[in-house]
């Protein structure tokens, strides 16, 4: 399974030098601390339960610098699926035991051995198989993957007990296997074939077969190639040369068609990386191809695409498994490694832009999506104070921070780390898409001057609470019926248009919710905003003014319109305009607003009467 970066959890400050320990030998290893360790960890968080919660969810590996207990109690609600949770491990306080909980089959046990090398301590492996062989065979390293229908039982078995297993070899070394002295030989009742071949159903050669990723699939095509055209391809030479999918390290293709749905396709297809080289990267292999050709070279800058690309996987030892292919419009090639293939080795990746909102800034207000992109990361492009949120990057990752009112520079600069092929996280404060970098992104990328290079990157967006949402959450439920927002930023917006859209809400009777309400050069906006709003509303209609939400020196304050004072509300301030039926309620020693879900039955409407509406489904 896919492993997101590891998290090194501590719980107090004298863990922080073991911890920076830990996290140096793990590649994008971040450590997590309590929010009071802000300056010494890398990532805070508030509470200890929710916060492994959400990395267990998010498929992160946890390396607890504590007790096993506290690890197995505050996870067990989470367990449900063993084949796949990620790895869990608990680390003693003096770093002299490794313990790992949950995984040991998808990492934990490599991850144990790992961090205890690099500490000279103990490494508690309790599986059967890597105690007494040194290995899992369903759980082979990086590069190898396992046949379906593998009798993994009988031969762990076979071999846990001194039984001689045939071990055939065809193709890539496997010292993995023998190293520990397990009992594989020339001859035995059971067999472990190692192969880049397919396995037919029904055949009885081999109890186990593992695959060892030796081979490149190159691909080139026309502009708008079918996938589906593709895919089957490939599917088509992988079965005249009877080589096995599950071999397949890598697809490989021209930067050009970085952005072609259908090698993509065929990448996901198979379940690996795409990698792209450059056409003089493929023009130096241009010897080593069955028919160069002349008409390629006009039109991208190399005699070949397929096979080049294949070629340039399996390095300058590698042999052509299969020579070009054609289809209607596409062409495949495959290339055989006398060793493994490490794709990250090969060309550079596809590019990928992730506009992640993060929130209000509190940790625990970020969803395990936003902080699997931030650690997933190799640049974090922002507004320097967003960034500052976010707490050092993870070990690795490279910081760009911009000012504010860089917003344009902020895009373009992830677009072009990502034209490089790097996964730029690109951040944005509270949801971004709501008044956030995410349309802006899209914008420059439909524009007119829209580079070449951004064509290929991939796209994503990671939501986060809003403005919005934080103020109504900490107020009560003010947005519980239908609402709006609308920014008093003139900069980009004429404020006519402003004005309209303010007398269409106050009209409709909207909650209505103000983004950017005043800055110390447009304080007059706010006053007219509400003099708008207070036309269609009384004067007592409650009013929410948020400030810092989730931030230090938060402050939500309950007023009402007559009493909005414009001189309490900056750019860090979101407003929340009540509708006619929002109402006050003391609880608590406080007051809460809500607005009630139906304004005719008095709300009292059931959730069950109102499921088939879709503002339930909201």
């Amino acid at each position: 399974m896919a492993l997101n970066a590891p998290a090194v959890v501590i719980l107090d400050a004298r863990q922080v030098p073991l911890a920076r320990r830990i996290a140096a030998t793990l590649p994008g290893a971040a450590v997590h601390g309590p929010a009071s360790l802000r300056d010494d960890a890398d990532v805070a968080y508030e509470r200890l339960g929710p916060h492994l919660g959400a990395l267990f969810r998010a498929g992160t590996p946890i390396v607890g610098v504590c007790a096993a207990g506290i690890l197995i109690r505050l996870l067990s609600p989470h367990l449900a699926d063993k084949t796949a949770e990620p790895p869990v491990i608990a680390v003693s306080d003096d770093g002299r035991s490794i313990v790992p909980l949950l995984g040991g089959h998808h990492g934990a046990n490599r991850l144990a051995r790992t961090i205890a090398n690099a500490l000279g301590a103990h490494a508690a492996i309790t599986t059967a198989g890597d105690t007494a062989l040194g290995f899992a065979l369903d759980a082979p390293p990086a590069g190898w993957r396992l046949a379906e229908d593998a009798r993994v039982k009988a031969v762990t078995a076979a071999l846990l007990a001194g039984e001689p297993v045939r071990l055939v070899t065809e193709a890539a070394s496997a010292d993995w296997l023998t190293a520990g002295g397990a009992p594989f030989g020339d001859w035995g009742r059971l067999t472990l074939h190692i192969t880049h071949r397919s396995v037919v159903p029904g055949d009885d050669v081999a109890d186990v077969t593992l695959h060892p990723a030796v081979l490149a699939l190159g691909l080139g095509c026309e502009r708008g190639c079918a996938p589906e055209e593709l895919i089957l391809l490939a599917k088509r030479v992988l079965v005249a040369g009877g080589l096995a999918p599950e071999a397949v390290a890598c697809v490989a293709s021209l930067d050009l068609k970085a952005d072609e749905p259908a090698v993509s396709a065929v990448a996901d297809w198979l379940g690996v990386p795409l990698r792209l080289f450059d056409a003089a990267t493929l023009e130096r292999e241009t010897p080593r191809l069955t028919a160069p050709s002349d008409v390629v070279f006009r039109a991208v800058g190399c005699h070949g695409v397929a096979e080049a690309a294949a070629l340039a996987c399996a390095g300058t030892d590698g042999t052509l498994a299969m020579p070009k292919a054609r289809s209607a419009r596409g062409t495949c090639a495959i290339a055989q490694a006398p060793a493994i293939i490490e794709p990250q080795r090969c060309g550079r990746g596809r590019g990928r832009v992730t506009v992640v909102g993060i929130g209000p800034g509190a940790q625990a207000w970020r969803t395990p999506g936003a902080d699997a992109a931030i650690a997933d990361a190799t640049d974090l492009v922002g507004y320097g104070r967003y960034l500052d949120l976010l707490g050092p990057p993870p070990p690795g990752c490279a910081r760009h921070a911009y000012p504010i009112g860089a917003e344009e520079e902020r895009c373009r600069a992830a677009l072009a780390l990502a034209a490089e092929g790097r996964r730029v996280a690109l951040v944005s404060s509270g949801d971004a898409g709501v008044y956030g970098m995410a349309s802006l992104l899209f914008e420059l990328l439909d524009g007119a001057d829209a580079e070449t290079r951004w064509r290929g990157i991939e796209l994503a967006v990671e939501p986060g609470v809003s403005a919005l949402q934080a103020a109504a959450a900490r107020a009560g439920a003010p947005i519980g019926h239908d609402f709006c927002a609308v920014s008093l930023s003139d900069l980009l917006t004429p404020w006519p248009a402003i004005v309209r859209r303010l007398r269409a809400a106050a009209e409709a009777d909207f909650v209505v919710a103000l983004y950017n309400p005043a800055s110390q050069k447009r304080r007059g906006r706010l006053v007219e905003a509400r003099n708008i709003l207070a036309a269609h509303r009384p004067l007592d209609c409650p009013v929410v003014v948020a400030r810092n939400l989730g931030r230090e020196g938060e402050r939500v304050d309950v007023t009402t319109l007559a009493g909005l004072d414009p001189d309490t509300v900056d750019m860090l301030t979101v407003v929340v305009v009540g509708s006619s039926q929002t109402r006050r309620v003391e609880r608590g020693g406080r007051a809460w607003l809500y607005t009630p879900r139906g304004y005719e039955t008095g709300g009292t409407e059931t959730e069950d009467s109102a499921a088939p509406r879709a503002a339930e489904s909201a």
